[in-house]
């Protein structure tokens, strides 16, 4: 008899796998990332669940669905979104690493695999770095010094092996994070989170080259750092922390490391003070400050910055976007790497899970794709959604998803009109309306 299996998502409220998408005799069963899943492959109903799965694919013989819900949409997905839907920060680090790295077939597989502890958001963001090309590690979640069996699992099936970009390593183990057996291990350390950050620094350094630039970001305001991550992930820039009202010593000795680099700080003067600005300018003399008031506004101001080969310049349509909650800051450093693979692009955050905030809405309206007369020559925007519709509810989703919709650009008389949308981009030689300096 063929084992039967089960996948139970908690956000849903309902399990899916013998319940899957029918097209004909065949189903696609999509995904199984939510970590309060519980996994039952068994020859009979008393056996013994065992552990957690990665997520995978799965193309199946299967029974229609008996109810409308039980196909999953719009939670999991719609016609411009896609959700990773775990309920905490393991599962949705699985169901990214998985999706960005699917590891089967003829698909490469990543050469390392970072770890990072699940009450260390700020190593993770730090670790984003490792996401970039030629390392392109993608991230996976330990907690209270175990690795859990979801955790294993996706490892195993991304399989790292090594190579000369990870100086053989196949894990990188950062800050308190548990380091798994039978890997290739180097772990990065430091008494405190700039500590860590700068061993990163100096990792990322000695398998590339020196950075383009530089990056600083609070260690205190998460809201305010989480879209470093996004950035790090697509650049290779390392991200440094500081505190409020002062540079810590291994942020001061990385910057006189990396003397000449374009320095960025990343948050506005809530986050990061004038005082700490004019310190880290003693060092760095044209540190240039990127940010808003607000963690919305302050990821929108960083998603249309620009500054030379810095900045995502995000002012028109045709762009990949990432959404998370700012109450679950690790949950950017896991989708890091879909702002660098796939349909590349910034960070945002949502302050609200219920609803979008009225000025990310306003945004992606600004950057709605739009055409003349043929659809299918249009630009796309989309949305991925980070976590369960505890996190992102599926009302928000369904507005990003309106939002992200290619529409026929008319004037009031009907006639076609140029469907250019957004802020220009900014030119070399004009004023770069985001310079809040």
């Amino acid at each position: 008899m063929f084992a039967r299996v089960r996948y139970f998502f908690a956000d849903l409220g309902h399990w899916i796998g013998s319940h899957k998408l029918v097209c004909g005799a065949l189903a696609l069963a999509v995904l199984a990332i939510g970590a309060a899943a519980t996994y039952v492959a068994t020859d009979d109903d008393d056996a013994p669940a065992g552990p957690a799965p990665a997520p995978q694919i799965v193309v199946a013989q299967a029974p229609a669905p008996e109810d409308a819900e039980e196909l999953g949409f719009p939670a999991f997905a719609t016609k411009n979104t896609t959700r990773v839907a775990g309920a905490d920060p393991i599962a949705n680090a699985a169901g990214v690493s998985l999706a960005v790295n699917p590891s089967t077939g003829e698909s490469p597989a990543p050469d390392a695999v970072v770890l990072v502890d699940a009450d260390e958001w700020q190593a993770g963001v730090a670790a984003a770095s490792l996401a970039a090309e030629p390392v392109g590690a993608p991230l996976l979640v330990t907690e209270g010094g175990e690795v859990p069996s979801l955790t294993e699992s996706a490892l195993r099936e991304l399989g790292p092996e090594g190579s000369s970009a990870t100086a053989g390593r196949q894990v990188f183990v950062v800050g308190d994070a548990a380091a798994p057996e039978d890997y290739e291990v180097l772990e990065l350390t430091g008494g405190d989170d700039a500590e860590v950050a700068a061993e990163i620094e100096r990792l990322r350094t000695r398998l590339t080259d020196n950075p383009e630039h530089i990056l600083v970001t609070s260690s205190e305001a998460a809201a305010y750092a989480m879209p470093a991550a996004g950035w790090a992930a697509r650049s290779g820039d390392p991200v440094l922390f500081v505190g409020e009202d002062g540079i810590p010593e291994a942020t001061i000795d990385a910057l006189r490391r990396n003397d000449g680099t374009p320095v960025y700080v990343f948050g506005p003067e809530s986050a990061i003070s004038e005082r700490t600005m004019k310190e880290i300018e003693r060092i760095a003399p044209s540190a240039r400050r990127v940010g808003d008031e607000g963690p919305v506004e302050n990821a929108i101001a960083f998603a249309r910055f620009v500054d030379g080969s810095f900045g995502w310049n995000i002012n028109d349509p045709g762009h990949g976007f990432v959404i998370a909650n700012t109450d679950r800051p690790l949950d950017a450093a896991i989708a890091a790497p879909l702002s660098a693979s796939g349909t590349w692009g910034p960070l945002l955050v949502t302050d609200d899970a219920g609803r979008l905030p009225a000025p990310l809405a306003e945004y992606l309206l600004d950057l709605k794709p739009g055409y003349e007369d043929d659809p299918t020559r249009a630009l796309y925007n989309h949305v991925w959604l980070i976590g369960d519709t505890s996190a992102v509810s599926v009302d928000l989703q369904a507005e990003a998803d309106e939002l992200a919709e290619v529409t026929r650009i008319t004037s009031g008389s009907g006639e076609s009109v140029d469907p250019a949308q957004g802020a220009p981009e900014s030119q070399p030689d004009e004023p770069n309306p985001n310079d809040d300096r």
